[in-house]
């Protein structure tokens, strides 16, 4: 089922269908008469429509509880929306890990899995893990590679409609790659390709610290940060998929790269080290001067980034993720930094989801992609105009 147009000619039936799918998912067992009162529809409405329903498999009968006392007569016969005639994928592609999230219909996650990868690894490498990934959690669920009806991926780098990576520094043979149609190949259903900041934007309004909030940023904060934004509730990737790269502003005239500004000796660290990264945080922690003033810095430097984000956008939060987001005191930093640079300043918070928010947003996306199909008139979050 294709996005609805005024000139569908069964656009009121798919209407009628979704707006009774949608009381069913959120109804417990409900019988023919709660989803005419939930709905608003006439009983025959209802009743042509769950036919329907029935037929392409989204729902089924309940069983009785036999728990209770029994009532004399034959009881209403009750419902529910079946999450299992369908499974989707979220799946996060990293420098160091590859994991997979694994839901229903629904949305809730009944598996999942994870393996770690070199930041040296190539493309093909790379693409061999997540594969085995996504077969490991297929088969220790017991769920059909059949049975996905659509695929999220949360990947680095500017990404363009079709999946294609534009430019992506983090990973190696990463530009120019054709991400989706390489994954395509693997599935049998719809792979829908996102820059990784901003599937974990949208995983924190849906699951994390931004579920209150309609304007947010998100900052995938580290030695390259980049950003993710929800604006009125909808993703704002930019024309050309590049919105929120706040980790180029070094470019603009700037001495420091953020891999010298956090390095304690005369090399700059390499962006994917992680381990030396954590190192410099440890020693500062520890007391070592040299490492407390590179940690200043890189904070330094994080507030000005975020801050010219947030004086172009004036979200009403800001979301910390990221490695950074495990920082002593980065808070009041940032709080204090934005109050001053900023005409408005925003809630700052750290993730919720912490290292599953770009899987979690990757599955958002396939969510939203088979919701829109089944139950939405009007685009859905993250769907792409």
């Amino acid at each position: 089922m294709g996005r609805l147009t005024g000139g569908d000619p069964s656009l009121l039936r798919r209407i009628n269908s979704a707006v009774v799918l949608h009381a069913l998912r959120g109804a417990d067992s409900p019988t023919l008469t709660d989803l005419t009162r939930i709905t608003g529809l006439s009983r025959p409405t209802v009743e042509g429509v769950m036919e329907g329903l029935f037929e392409a498999g989204l729902v089924v009968e309940s069983v009785p509880d036999d728990g209770g006392t029994r009532r004399q007569g034959r009881p209403a016969r009750r419902f529910r929306f079946r999450a299992e005639a369908g499974h989707l994928l979220g799946i996060e592609i990293g420098p160091h890990r590859i994991s997979a999230l694994l839901s229903g219909l629904d949305g809730r996650i009944i598996g999942a899995g994870s393996r770690e990868v070199s930041e040296t690894a190539c493309a093909d490498d790379r693409l061999d893990k997540v594969r085995a990934v996504v077969a490991d959690v297929l088969r220790r669920t017991g769920v059909a590679r059949s049975s996905l009806r659509a695929v999220g991926v949360g990947s680095p780098g500017i990404v363009e409609a079709d999946g294609t990576v534009r430019l992506g520094t983090a990973l190696p043979g990463w530009t120019g790659l054709a991400l989706g149609e390489r994954l395509r190949r693997s599935f049998r259903c719809p792979v829908l390709v996102e820059n990784d900041a901003n599937t974990a934007a949208v995983a924190e309004h849906w699951k994390g610290a931004a579920t209150e909030s309609d304007d947010i940023v998100f900052v995938l904060a580290g030695l390259s940060p980049g950003a993710g934004s929800l604006i009125g509730r909808r993703l704002h990737r930019g024309f050309g998929g590049a919105a929120g790269e706040i980790g180029a502003l070094h470019l603009l005239g700037r001495e420091a790269t953020p891999e010298t500004l956090l390095s304690t000796t005369d090399t700059p660290l390499d962006p994917l080290d992680e381990p030396a990264v954590a190192t410099v945080f440890a020693e500062a922690r520890r007391g070592d001067v040299r490492a407390q003033a590179a940690v200043e810095r890189f904070i330094q430097r994080l507030v000005h980034d975020v801050a010219a984000l947030v004086l172009a956008l004036d979200p009403e939060l800001v979301v910390i993720g990221g490695w950074a987001a495990g920082l002593d005191g980065v808070l009041d930093p940032l709080r204090r930094e934005l109050a001053r640079y900023c005409l408005r300043p925003p809630r700052v918070t750290l993730s919720l989801l912490g290292e599953a928010a770009v899987a979690t947003g990757a599955l958002r996306l396939a969510l939203d992609h088979v919701e829109e199909q089944l139950f939405a008139v009007e685009g859905t979050v993250t769907a792409r105009r």
